[in-house]
């Protein structure tokens, strides 16, 4: 297929490109806003509202973007063998872990010492479409029902103390920012395991379904709503009985504000099943009702979701120069020694030393504006050429 018959589902891309441009206002957060590593802007005790929003809201990114990643794999699946697919699939994903593990992690810290590997968002997607590349070599039903098994039932590990160690269970399930060395001077740290995204990547795949062909627009629209609905609704109910879905139990405060900070409250190191309703169920309801949308500011945000990759990559770049900007003009020098992040050393980044919360926005706005016509440019290469290695970016 040559770049000018390719085609692209517009929903897909507008949401896509919408949680992109919201990923960045939580990474403007991290390296700009001064509080951003002295207390967890969730609770409730030590955050304001509009800071619980602020980062509440950017849940949505990691897991609606592994969710279309699979749905994607889906669509490729209409128009590749199987055999086709499994072995781009698994050289996508070894090229996405060394992508987080050089690129991105040298953009978190600038430090060519790579004291860390870090495991983030990126190797959750890497290490899934390795899984994946054997995975669609199932029935459809069989990957589906392996993903509802992972998704519904990998919180009954919650409640087994006794696998709550080792590398291999913080590898697969736990995360939540583990750290392993691998050698004197460097470690891996681990903060997205790889089992719960893989579920929720097969669920998606299971869902891209729905943008097949032979699926009308009112049937998909129908189930888009219904399944969007339906997980709301799931995510209420199995929260209010503080028994399953989620490790840590809400609790009624004094005020309705810090009740509902508390209810809303699910854990995303590791993604629990709660976390995901209530980020893939809001996504689908999004997916029913944007799909006829198409208006100036729709077309703007879906540029980003044609070119996540090169708009990922380049955000966090450009992020970390303007943070150096920032250390050099409050008088700081390279020879200082910085009290580091999660015990890494990020380079110009001081818990602490910052700016309000009002100029986190007012960056995090500039940024994706200047983003915009760069992405739109690279969109407009990747329509007018057909060169093997845009594929894999």
């Amino acid at each position: 297929m040559n770049a000018s018959t390719r085609t692209r589902i517009y929903s897909l891309d507008l949401l896509r490109g919408l949680v992109m441009v919201i990923m960045a206002l939580d990474h403007t957060r991290d390296f700009f806003h001064y509080d951003a590593f002295l207390h967890d802007p969730l609770d409730w005790a030590t955050t304001t509202p509009i800071l619980y929003f602020t980062r509440w809201v950017t849940h949505f990114c990691a897991p609606v973007f592994v969710f279309l990643s699979g749905a994607s794999i889906f669509l490729q699946h209409l128009r590749k063998s199987t055999s086709e697919l499994s072995a781009f699939l698994l050289k996508r994903g070894l090229w996405l872990l060394f992508v987080e593990f050089v690129i991105i992690t040298f953009a978190w810290t600038f430090s060519w010492r790579y004291p860390a590997l870090i495991m983030g968002v990126i190797a959750a997607i890497g290490f899934g479409m390795v899984g994946m590349s054997v995975l669609i070599r199932l029935p459809f039903k069989a990957i589906l029902a392996l993903g509802l098994v992972i998704v519904l039932g990998h919180n009954i590990l919650d409640h087994l103390p006794s696998t709550h160690q080792g590398f291999a269970w913080d590898l697969l399930r736990n995360g939540d920012f583990a750290s392993y060395p691998i050698t004197a001077s460097h470690q891996l740290l681990i903060i997205y395991p790889i089992l719960p995204w893989l579920g929720l990547m097969m669920l998606g795949y299971c869902a891209g379904k729905l943008y097949a062909p032979d699926v009308n627009t009112e049937r998909r629209k129908r189930t888009l709503l219904l399944g969007g609905a339906g997980l709301i609704l799931f995510f209420v109910l199995l929260r209010s009985l503080n028994m399953y879905g989620d490790p840590d139990p809400w609790a009624a405060h004094l005020g309705l504000t810090r009740t509902l900070m508390s209810f809303f409250d699910v854990q995303k190191y590791p993604p629990s099943l709660l976390y995901m309703c209530i980020t893939i169920g809001p996504a689908l309801l999004f997916l029913a009702v944007a799909e006829p949308v198409n208006n100036g500011l729709t077309r703007a945000i879906s540029v980003f979701g044609r070119v996540p990759f090169f708009y990922y990559v380049l955000h966090f770049y450009l992020l970390h120069i303007l943070l150096m900007v920032y250390f050099f003009a409050h008088g700081h020098s390279l020879s200082e020694e910085t009290p580091g992040v999660e015990g890494l050393p990020f380079l110009g980044l001081i818990p602490g030393e910052g700016v309000s919360l009002t100029a986190v926005y007012g960056i995090w706005m500039g940024l994706v504006l200047a983003l915009h016509p760069l992405c739109r440019w690279f969109n407009a290469y990747k329509q007018r050429h057909a060169h093997w290695w845009l594929s894999y970016v």
